[in-house]
């Protein structure tokens, strides 16, 4: 490949047809050897998250309204009940019911072998979920805070996310990590690593549901699959109070495929989790200057919008904000490579790209530590009145917001 590059450099003032045989050839090399490194990476069989059937989630007329806890675990349920080899454990998962009460009374309905308690070790939880899920158990292994996976990330990244590519597909491991992170106020408790977490685990999926139902259609998604994921719940959504759908065992929701939750014609906001209803609540502030934003839910980090959904969206607005929870350059450094490099969205601008991030420490202490140390309702306001003033400067006063 080196010489053949040197020799095309060296004719490059030569006719096309003098050196076609070479380059069809590099080309050629190129699609073999990345298919011989790179294939299996993520399940290519049937049983591919990607090929789970979308399943949209069915309400009845009136629909039971939950908190995000009592519809998760619902969810689980109904997942203990039609999947025998399905095992959950964690800390406090068993006996306790989860920190937040996911599991509540569900040790009892199916017994301490199915859903259990472990040690204050999040390393063997993995390695223990690894060894279930080669054995033909369906593990789901919980991690008690976002914060923690930390502790774990070696054998995620090392054994876990791995497995499948050095192996070229001989072996799985359809692990299913629970977690919850993002806001609430605490140190350790409500970090947001999230560039590092989906930079390590190449192998396995990344989904970041904005609430417990998008959370329940996830687990169903991956429980259909042969892959392992990472699902990151919000934890300010468990007393978040929904409509149950009557399929809550059943519906799927795909991976990869941003949600439009909210239309606009001014500006594209990317986002998810729990910052997408802090964008909601910017959009509902920005409506009185008549500044009309769209707002866009990712879902999954990875993968990432197979379908150029974003890119669609900044053929409307021609301006984007990426908003999210991680340090500077992180996710939302990310999220704007994929949509303006490989999405090919840079060319659809009117504005320079701009992004919102955390800052670059833990959230501090307290409900001001984390209106400070976050991104908030007014940053996502004058952030997207900063980009209309540079566009119209009659309408919008670059020195309204200061």
């Amino acid at each position: 490949m080196a010489a053949a590059t040197e020799v095309l450099l060296a004719t490059k003032d030569e006719p096309v047809a003098a050196t076609g045989a070479l380059r069809r050839w590099t080309l050629e090399q190129g699609v073999l050897n990345e298919r011989r490194y790179g294939a299996n990476l993520y399940s290519e069989a049937s049983e591919s998250a990607l090929a789970t059937p979308v399943v949209p989630a069915r309400y009845s007329a009136n629909p039971p309204v939950l908190q995000g806890f009592e519809i998760l675990r619902a969810c689980f349920d109904r997942a203990l009940e039609r999947i025998p080899t399905l095992i959950a454990f964690g800390e406090d998962v068993g006996r306790l019911g989860g920190v937040n009460q996911g599991w509540a009374h569900l040790q009892d309905k199916y017994g301490a072998h199915r859903v259990t308690d472990t040690g204050i070790r999040e390393a063997t939880i993995i390695g223990q979920a690894i060894g279930m899920a080669l054995r033909g158990l369906r593990p789901i292994a919980e991690i008690q805070y976002l914060d923690y996976i930390l502790y774990a990330l070696q054998i995620i990244s090392d054994d876990l996310a791995t497995l499948r590519w050095r192996t070229h597909g001989g072996q799985k491991a359809p692990v299913i990590i629970r977690t919850r992170g993002h806001r609430l106020e605490g140190i350790w408790h409500s970090g947001s690593p999230m560039a590092g977490i989906v930079n390590l685990v190449r192998g396995i999926y990344v989904c970041v549901p904005r609430d417990a139902v998008q959370a329940a259609g996830f687990y169903n998604t991956m429980l259909g699959s042969d892959d392992a994921a990472l699902i990151v719940e919000v934890l300010n959504g468990y007393h978040k109070r929904m409509p149950l759908p009557e399929n809550i065992g059943s519906f799927t929701i795909p991976l990869g495929v941003p949600d439009i939750i909210r239309p606009g014609s001014d500006v594209t906001v990317v986002t998810y989790g729990a910052c997408c209803d802090i964008a909601m609540d910017a959009a509902s502030l920005l409506k009185g200057t008549d500044i009309d934003i769209e707002i866009i839910d990712v879902r999954t980090l990875l993968p990432f919008d197979i379908h150029a959904t974003i890119r669609e969206s900044l053929g409307r607005t021609n301006r984007v904000l990426f908003v999210d929870e991680d340090c500077p350059g992180g996710i939302t450094a990310y999220m704007m490579q994929e949509v303006l490099e490989r999405q090919g969205g840079f060319e659809l601008l009117d504005s320079p790209p701009r992004t919102l991030s955390a800052k670059p420490h833990r959230p501090a202490y307290g409900s001001d530590g984390d209106y400070f140390s976050k991104p908030n309702r007014e940053q996502i306001t004058k952030a997207v009145y900063q980009m209309m003033a540079e566009s119209d400067p009659r309408r919008f006063p670059p020195t309204a917001l200061g």
